[in-house]
């Protein structure tokens, strides 16, 4: 077991710049991570929409577009670039995205791919039936009432969450079970033998492919009690002896590096490998 873990989160990063959910400047929260001792960061905006009815609700009140959003986005990839050059001899910078999975979602994540060339991806799902569902209790349950219940509606993600991963081969797969965000029965739902078995599966895929996980600590930092995954679903990762990595999906300078101790605390006493690979574009 490696005591001695060095602080890094491979999720996260989101700035005032770029989103419109987050607060403050890009290079204020990569000074941050500096003054915590992190040697290693990765920041993964998020993409910009396919078009304009996947924009925020926050992007669509101040009457942004989709092609405001690609400018964003390339001013993104060069301004972090820079900074990576700026900080290399401080900390080492990976330039990562986080995508999406709804309709149109393959050709649209591999032209970005293509035209930003990142140093890694964290594939996410924040869609059902092109619903994004973990933006509001609202929103999450008309997701639900579309599938047709919320055991439908767990099946259903986990079943984007397999074609995107077969998709995209994302070197980190973000948050694993979101889909619990706004279910409070979610510990017992997780175990049904029918969401189970798309568990499973989707983790002997990540398996297969050699991808990580994200130990996505966003919950913690909303007073919440455990991180993504649940602990089920962490001690089948561990069983198959599948990297997980933390992620503090931070949306600030005051949540940057938070929780990602106390992150690495859990998973030293659970005895995942804390010696974190290096991430790498697979796509």
């Amino acid at each position: 077991m490696n005591t001695t873990a060095s602080r890094i989160s491979l999720h996260g990063g989101h700035s005032g710049q770029y989103c419109n959910h987050a607060r403050d400047l890009l290079e204020d929260i990569i000074l941050r991570y500096i003054d915590l001792g992190f040697k290693r960061v990765g920041i993964t905006e998020h993409i910009p929409p396919i078009n304009d009815a996947f924009l925020y609700p926050e992007e669509k009140a101040l009457h942004l577009t989709t092609d405001d959003l690609h400018k964003r986005f390339k001013d993104y990839f060069k301004n972090l670039n820079n900074l990576k050059e700026k900080y290399r001899a401080e900390i080492k910078i990976f330039v990562g995205m986080e995508t999406e999975a709804y309709t149109g979602y393959e050709l649209h994540v591999k032209q970005l791919i293509a035209r930003f060339q990142p140093d890694y991806i964290v594939g996410s799902v924040h869609h059902i039936n092109d619903i994004y569902f973990d933006y509001s209790r609202e929103d999450y349950d008309k997701a639900a009432a579309i599938c047709g219940s919320h055991d439908a509606l767990y099946e259903k993600y986990f079943d984007l969450q397999y074609e995107m991963i077969k998709t995209l081969t994302p070197f980190v797969v973000g948050h694993f079970d979101l889909i619990r965000i706004y279910d409070p029965a979610y510990a017992k739902r997780l175990l049904n033998p029918d969401i189970q078995q798309k568990i499973l599966r989707n983790l002997r895929l990540i398996k297969s492919l050699n991808l990580v996980m994200d130990f996505n600590l966003r919950p913690l930092a909303r007073g919440e009690k455990e991180p993504y995954p649940t602990d089920s679903i962490l001690k089948r990762a561990k069983e198959m002896d599948i990297p997980v990595v933390p992620g503090d999906d931070s949306h600030g300078v005051n949540q940057a590096g938070g929780h990602v101790d106390r992150a690495i605390k859990i998973l030293n006493t659970m005895g995942f490998n804390t010696l974190w690979p290096e991430p790498v574009l697979l796509t």
